[in-house]
């Protein structure tokens, strides 16, 4: 089960990453200026609560891609096995032809979610009162910045 919630995980990464990506490169110059800013600790805290929301709108998707995978009739790591091939020319892997519709098809559908998915992560952020872009520069540098590490674990352990 844990390697069907990685493989999940993964997923839902890969279908958020994509308009986020098309939204980190149209605001590159400004962030870069901003993401050196200190993160106060009202903002941190904003972005705790934020994460945390976000968290949970990410499993509910996940549990609905990996439903919506099993109503279409095919196990998640058979789809994970023809993803991975139909994205990575050096991977490969025999699918039936029925297989390889059924992969479009669910594709599709996640696609099709993907945009619901990321206004409503985009909604939940705001209400926590941060911007996207803001939410996004605090992310990025949370992963550089181990002070900024130590503060968020202190705020989840307290």
């Amino acid at each position: 089960m844990t390697k069907v919630n990685k493989l999940a995980g993964a997923l839902i990464v890969f279908l958020m990453l994509g308009s986020t990506a098309t939204f980190a490169q149209e605001q590159q110059a400004p962030e870069q200026q901003q993401q050196s800013a200190e993160v106060t600790d009202a903002e941190l805290t904003k972005f705790v609560q934020a994460l945390q929301g976000v968290q949970q709108v990410a499993m509910e998707a996940q549990q609905k891609m990996m439903q919506l995978v099993k109503d279409e009739g095919m196990e998640f790591a058979r789809f994970n096995e023809i993803h991975q091939a139909s994205v990575n020319p050096e991977v490969e892997v025999e699918a039936t032809a029925e297989e390889k519709a059924t992969h479009e098809k669910i594709i599709g559908q996640f696609e099709s979610m993907q945009a619901g998915l990321q206004q409503q992560l985009e909604e939940f952020i705001s209400q926590q009162g941060l911007t996207l872009e803001r939410y996004e520069q605090i992310a990025m540098r949370i992963q550089t910045d181990t002070q900024l590490q130590q503060r968020i674990q202190q705020m989840l352990q307290g």
